[in-house]
């Protein structure tokens, strides 16, 4: 079996794909740049992971994407929710997330992105298209469920004439089990970028920085993107 991978270098991604490579063979890992503070640290370490799978490597320009996201994750005038571990627990309202939620919002871009690369996936006839959606981010934002692959997988079945299907290896983990997961796997996580913003170092404060902190924390295990950071300062 072969599959196309979403592959932004986040912490999901780059565990989807290391977990995904024990069942598929992946032809081509697809980075999409739409304006995204990130954009050129992703594209960065995207290329860093190809190169280490042996993956050939497409980067998309969604410019047309940037230009209608008003939110945070594009916009300069907007500034990027700072959350702490309290604001994501269990006893934290769940209004902290869900506006934080709202403040990255970029729209429709997982339905963009899955459709682009079905039709790379169609073309060169592999059967699946890997995500990183997951189970603990499902509880804010509704394109990462389990209930938004399967019914991806009926729209392609439509769609694509080889009945191209989503595969989210990680659709059921939250963080921690991701972090476990991915470092049973071998995955190359000290070239994974999980930060909203695109400087030297994490910010630390960002939503996607405050989960990806709290699994490593509670697999006990030390952030090998942090270690690899600090050994070459």
């Amino acid at each position: 079996m072969s599959a196309i991978l979403l592959l932004s270098s986040g912490l999901d991604s780059v565990a989807a794909l290391s977990l995904a490579k024990e069942q598929v063979d992946v032809e081509l890992a697809i980075t999409f740049d739409y304006g995204q503070r990130s954009a050129r640290r992703e594209i960065e370490y995207a290329k860093v992971i190809c190169n280490h799978f042996e993956i050939e490597h497409e980067i998309i320009p969604l410019d047309w994407l940037g230009k209608i996201t008003n939110t945070s994750l594009v916009s300069k005038d907007v500034d990027v929710p700072k959350l702490t571990l309290k604001d994501i627990s269990d006893s934290a309202t769940p209004e902290i997330t869900q506006e934080s939620a709202k403040n990255v919002w970029v729209p429709n871009r997982n339905g963009v992105m899955i459709n682009i690369a079905a039709s790379f996936a169609e073309s060169l006839e592999c059967g699946f298209i890997i995500v990183g959606f997951n189970g603990e981010e499902a509880a804010t934002f509704p394109d990462n469920s389990f209930e938004y692959v399967q019914t991806l997988d009926r729209c392609l079945s439509y769609s694509t004439r080889n009945g191209v299907k989503v595969f989210a290896p990680l659709i059921q983990f939250d963080k921690n089990a991701i972090v476990i997961e991915a470092m049973r796997a071998g995955a190359p996580l000290e070239w994974s970028w999980s930060c909203y913003h695109g400087g030297d170092a994490p910010c630390d404060v960002c939503e996607s920085c405050v989960r990806r902190a709290r699994g490593f924390a509670e697999a006990g295990i030390e952030d090998p993107l942090l270690v690899r950071l600090r050994n070459t300062e």
